[in-house]
């Protein structure tokens, strides 16, 4: 894109382009997502960057309408390099918050050194400033969106203290964060956490929900015509629920919010994000793969791809799903949530939790009426995790398992890590679904998007 192609899509204040860009005005040192509602500034009063850190690194700071923290994710650089999206993924899951630099590298293997050039030269800034920008951005999300005290915002947000809190607000935003605090009125004593996480159109929520209730598991997931929730655990042993209802004339999910005990929800937004791919740039896609689809006879705008909470669950998930039908593999999950799976703390305990590592290491899971071989695969897989789980967290790590094979590792990449690249060509429903096609196209085709390709033909069943 150049600025007269930025000029138009902020002048139309169009959806599709929300985090692709951001606008900075001069005059008032403000960046503005391009959907913003205030009145377009001039031309010659604007400049352009392709990140909201970027825009902030020039010294602009965001916008207390449009919240350019709400913006969808959108990463150029996303999908070419795997050690920069695998260092990426360990920030927002909070790396940096409890540990350093130098252990982020050891654990991708590499140098700090090299890690930090890798950033500069693709983020335009190093690790950590990164981690401490997403944290002050998301911050800035809860003080404006939630009653929550400025205290209980700080350690939410990975902070360790209020202290530091304020200092880096001010730093970063160039604001302190009492002056966003929503005008004092009638406190809300909802609880949990209410949030709203845009997307850009279009987003096919139908082909979405359809997906995720022919798969859903009894008291871990609820699904309904606008909305999806589950229970979920966090690497620190807190645990807890959220549900997303659907707001398509926002073009957004809004998002509740509890956990059993206090914790930093950075981590479950992302992965929410990741779980529903909310940061998906559905019109390149859906462009990349117009060709196919035109071909097909059946065009599906809007595609997304629906996760899992994390490649765990994915793999526990594909192993069960190995050569029998999508409702007997669903029954199957059903029942070792139903046994190993801990029920969510709470007054009202009637949700339950995906059974963690430890738990399914430790059992023989002899009530699983599935052959012997694959009842071990599943206890090696979590005996993997369980004992190292840093190499576990690479799916490719697992082939030299007993039973997995590149089907079982790809549809764990896909739907437990997000990889818009994995094409599925050896799965029953992606076969069956080439038989109902034509044309002369190659799944190769459709790469780098080749799991979108996956996922429409699975659509067509």
């Amino acid at each position: 894109m150049n600025d007269r192609h930025y000029q138009q899509a902020r002048l139309a204040r169009d959806h599709r382009f929300d985090g692709r860009f951001f606008v900075a005005v001069k005059t008032t040192g403000i960046y503005c997502r391009p959907i913003c509602p205030a009145p377009a500034p001039k031309e010659q009063n604007v400049c352009y960057f392709e990140t909201a850190i970027a825009a902030a690194n020039a010294g602009f700071r965001p916008c207390l309408r449009c919240r350019p923290d709400s913006a969808p994710a959108s990463w150029a650089w996303k999908g070419t390099d795997t050690t920069l999206e695998r260092a990426l993924r360990l920030i927002d899951d909070g790396a940096l918050t409890r540990g350093s630099t130098t252990e982020l590298a050891d654990r991708l293997g590499i140098s700090s050194r090299y890690l930090g050039q890798l950033f500069q030269c693709t983020v335009g800034t190093s690790p950590k400033h990164y981690s401490l920008y997403q944290q002050v951005l998301f911050a800035k999300s809860l003080l404006q969106q939630t009653d929550l005290p400025i205290t209980d915002i700080a350690l939410a947000s990975g902070f360790k203290s209020v202290r530091r809190f304020n200092d880096c607000f001010a730093s970063v935003l160039q604001m302190t964060p009492r002056s966003l605090r929503r005008p004092t009125g009638k406190q809300t004593k909802e609880p949990g956490i209410r949030l709203f996480l845009s997307y850009r159109p279009p987003y096919d929520w139908a082909a979405l929900r359809t997906f995720l209730q022919t798969r859903l598991i009894d008291t871990l997931e609820w699904c309904g015509e606008d909305h999806y929730g589950r229970t979920f655990r966090l690497a620190n042993g807190a645990a807890g629920r959220f549900t997303a209802w659907h707001r398509p004339e926002r073009c957004g999910f809004e998002v509740t919010l509890e956990f059993n005990q206090p914790s930093a929800p950075l981590p479950v937004v992302r992965t929410i994000r990741r779980l529903l791919d909310l940061d998906a740039d559905s019109s390149t896609i859906d462009a990349h793969l117009a060709p196919i689809q035109n071909q097909s006879g059946t065009e599906r705008p809007g595609l997304r791809l629906p996760g899992t909470w994390d490649a765990f669950e994915a793999g526990i998930r594909a192993i069960l799903g190995q050569q029998i039908s999508v409702i007997a593999a669903r029954n199957l999950v059903r029942q070792i949530v139903a046994e190993h799976g801990e029920l969510l703390p709470g007054p009202d305990a009637e949700h339950r939790l995906f059974p963690t590592p430890a738990a399914l290491a430790q059992s023989d899971l002899s009530t699983l009426k599935i052959p012997g071989r694959r009842r071990q695969t599943l206890i090696d897989l979590a005996r993997f995790f369980d004992t190292q789980p840093d190499l576990a967290a690479d799916p490719d790590q697992w082939l030299a398992l007993s039973g997995i094979g590149p089907w079982t590792v790809n549809y764990a990449r896909m739907r437990g890590l997000g990889d818009s690249d994995v094409w599925l060509g050896s799965d029953l429903g992606v076969k069956k679904a080439l038989g109902q096609t034509n044309g002369s196209w190659e799944p190769a085709d459709a790469s780098p998007w080749q799991s979108y390709l996956t996922f429409y033909m699975w659509s067509l069943l």
